[in-house]
């Protein structure tokens, strides 16, 4: 992304609105709904992906068609201060880890694992336990999801 904040105007936000609700709409389809031709809503995507602001497009899908049913939120507590960088290269590490992020609190980092069964998590997090400046794991599952149309109730890769 370049270091000036990309600017975009009220048809860009609708453009991204549109495809974040899909993707695979046509420009043709969003132009019609904006009020811009086919080419010049392709024009704009391709400005809005130069620019860093739309940064790909996925394919949502249903977690346990993969193989992942079980989840769960595990909060990581490191001994001393673990730097985000040495956390990124941990997690990279297991596949089974949708999402990582550090956060404020007591926890250092919280992480988002989706495993085959309660057996294959518990083998992810003995794992995880292992790096030798995690202090200590508490997880929560995820017993379902209220809002099943959100990011988080999707899966982008399949199960090892």
């Amino acid at each position: 992304m370049n270091s000036r904040t990309p600017s975009f105007d009220e048809l860009d936000r609708r453009i991204i609105t549109a495809l974040m609700a899909n993707a695979r709409t046509s420009f043709a389809e969003i132009g019609a709904a904006i009020g811009l031709s086919a080419t010049a809503v392709k024009r704009r995507v391709d400005r809005l992906r130069e620019t860093g602001v739309i940064t790909g497009f996925t394919a949502t899908v249903r977690p346990s068609a993969l193989g992942w049913r079980t989840e769960a939120y595990v909060e990581v507590y490191c001994e001393g201060a673990a730097p985000p960088r040495r956390l990124a290269e941990v997690v990279r590490n297991h596949p089974e880890i949708a999402a990582a992020m550090t956060v404020t609190g007591g926890a250092d980092a919280l992480l988002h694992v989706r495993a085959r069964d309660v057996e294959h998590f518990e083998e992810v997090l003995e794992r995880i336990r292992a790096e030798p400046f995690i202090r200590k794991t508490i997880s929560v599952m995820v017993l379902s999801h209220l809002l099943p149309e959100s990011p988080e109730a999707g899966a982008t890769h399949a199960a090892p």
